[in-house]
């Protein structure tokens, strides 16, 4: 059964200069993890906001557990949690105030309101904390909060846009294990992110969304497979570059890549294990000592450069 739905979404900006969405199909399966993978100014964020009935598009159709976002808005959202990109939180209150506040905005009343929130101030590791104002949270206990918020009342679909936005590498890791426990509880997620090792991680599948649209879809293992399987890798003494270009390409049928910074020689391979011994074999006939050389498997870095031309992180999306 598909979750979310959305069919032929448009949406400009500026008297329709600016064509956030154009024309974008989109749908997931129910109980698992979308990644939508794209840089800032591909319509990552104003997607989510319309399923989530806080935009409304130009035109199209949509649908989130099986309820029109556009004819239903009410019913939607008392489906669905939504962390943004910024924590929205209340700086001045506690934590444990926080989420009683939001559950009492649910209509959950004050004790279950209390309740809800202290099971999520211990399902988030912020039991210790629930007493301190949001001001003197780190970065990662902040966004912690704001996706405990999302859920106070444990929605069927959950919307997290960029969640490890601004976090260092040990927060980003605290957030994706919280995300982990969420999925193991059978909710629909769909996530927006620019890190494409996040997606990596957390996604069963991935649709990477470029200028308004869908260009590709997929698990994380057969996007990489459309980059061409592993790619061959040698580092050389400057002297010997040319050489190394040429015996590279010869034995992967293309033309090789040069990083001169790194002296590194890289080319796309099908054969794996053979084609490195084929160019250590030419290396050796020539006299020429490989510093470095191995395979590796592309990565959805490798994959999203490939489709789109441009790195995950070029320009400024449109609000």
């Amino acid at each position: 059964m598909k979750s979310i739905i959305a069919e032929e979404l448009v949406k400009t900006y500026d008297k329709g200069k600016v064509r956030a969405l154009d024309s974008l199909n989109l749908d997931v399966e129910e109980g698992t993890v979308l990644g939508i993978l794209g840089p800032n100014g591909a319509g990552k964020t104003t997607t989510v906001r319309i399923l989530a009935t806080l935009l409304r598009p130009d035109s199209g159709r949509a649908s989130v557990a099986g309820i029109d976002v556009l004819k239903n808005p009410e019913k939607v959202r008392e489906v669905i949690g939504l962390s943004g990109q910024y924590a929205a939180v209340d700086e001045i209150l506690t934590g444990y105030d926080n989420l009683v506040m939001f559950g009492e905005l649910y209509h959950l009343g004050k004790k279950n309101a209390v309740i809800r929130a202290n099971e999520l101030l211990e399902r988030f590791s912020l039991t210790e904390a629930a007493k301190r104002p949001i001001k003197t949270y780190s970065g990662g206990m902040r966004r912690r909060l704001d996706l405990a918020a999302s859920l106070i009342v444990k929605p069927k679909v959950l919307f997290l846009d960029e969640p490890t936005t601004g976090l260092d590498p040990r927060g980003r890791q605290e957030m994706w294990g919280v995300i982990e426990e969420l999925v193991k509880d059978g909710v629909t997620l769909l996530l927006t992110t620019q890190y494409l090792e996040e997606a990596d991680q957390l996604a069963d599948e991935i649709a990477v969304i470029d200028t308004g649209k869908v260009i590709a879809r997929g698990t994380s293992d057969a996007l990489k497979k459309q980059v061409g399987g592993e790619r061959l890798e040698v580092v050389v003494e400057s002297a010997h570059i040319a050489k190394t270009l040429e015996i590279v390409s010869s034995v992967s049928g293309v033309k090789a890549s040069l990083d001169e910074g790194l002296r590194q020689i890289s080319a796309p391979v099908s054969t794996g294990s053979v084609a490195l011994f084929e160019v250590l074999k030419s290396l050796d006939d020539a006299g020429i000592h490989a510093l470095d050389v191995g395979l590796k498997r592309p990565s959805l870095d490798d994959v999203f450069l490939s489709l789109t031309g441009h790195s995950a992180e070029a320009k400024e999306e449109s609000k």
